[in-house]
């Protein structure tokens, strides 16, 4: 005879089952861009095809899944409801902070976040510490001109020529100090190592002593929206930390839905 707790597991087991195929359907789904028989959907998953047909009805019913014809189904636009909520509910700092902290105990050195506004700049958030031998300048909520700043050049390297220029008239390209680039040319040369490289640079043209590499984040649209840079002082800069650097705007950007698969 089942006692009520033995009831209550197998109970228990039977719901994750069913979440686990709902789940397997799901993929199944999305890995095809027209609708989908019935009986290519119990191929794939593996699942009974009268299984399979009594989760998708009721995923039908719940709308998170579509039968576009008697015994052929797509994903339901359920699914775009709730993903527009999640895109809504995250912003990059949220998506970026904690791995920002682990390339900083990585590297031990300053991990800045920045996203452009105007001509600038602006840092909305830092992970550092005093052991990484540098003073920060410029606190969260402080500016600085695009040209002068590794994330700036990744802002003003996808800018189109006219704009760059445009950019140029705007602000004279003010230096900061003898690093600084100030002249057209010379930025328009570094801008395009940066679109075939795919990271940027600042060696000591914003603050003497100070280099940087910035790398891009992007979202689920495949823009531009955030720039993660180490500083670090100039001569312990370590070339390593680019590989790290890359592989966190990375995780950081597939947080934020970016497919670069589905971007070709």
């Amino acid at each position: 005879m089942k006692t009520d707790s033995s009831i209550a597991v197998s109970n228990d087991k039977t719901s994750i089952q069913v979440i686990e195929r709902m789940i397997m359907l799901l993929d199944a789904l999305a890995s095809y861009p027209d609708p989908v028989s019935l009986k290519e959907l119990a191929k794939v998953t593996g699942l009974h095809p009268s299984t399979a047909h009594r989760i998708l009805n009721d995923m039908v019913t719940k709308r998170f899944v579509d039968r576009s014809e008697p015994g052929s189904y797509r994903l339901g636009m359920r699914l775009l409801e709730l993903g527009n909520i999640v895109k809504s509910r995250l912003n990059v700092r949220e998506a970026s902070v904690e791995l920002m902290r682990a390339l900083h105990n990585k590297t031990q050195q300053t991990v800045n976040l920045s996203v452009r506004q105007g001509d600038e700049i602006v840092y909305i958030d830092r992970a550092f510490s005093e052991r990484s031998g540098m003073q920060v300048v410029r606190a969260i909520g402080g500016r600085a001109p695009l040209h002068l700043t590794s994330t700036g050049k990744l802002f003003l390297s996808i800018d189109e020529p006219k704009l760059v220029r445009a950019y140029a008239t705007r602000t004279g390209l003010a230096g900061h100090n003898k690093n600084s680039i100030t002249d057209l040319a010379k930025l328009e040369r570094d801008l395009s190592l940066v679109r075939s490289r795919g990271y940027a640079r600042d060696n000591e043209e914003l603050e003497l002593g100070v280099r940087c590499m910035a790398a891009g984040i992007r979202d689920d649209s495949g823009q531009l929206i955030a720039g993660l840079s180490i500083s670090a002082p100039a001569d312990r800069l370590q070339e390593e930390w680019l590989e790290d650097l890359m592989q966190t705007v990375n995780a950081i950007s597939t947080v934020l839905g970016y497919m670069p698969e589905k971007m070709r």
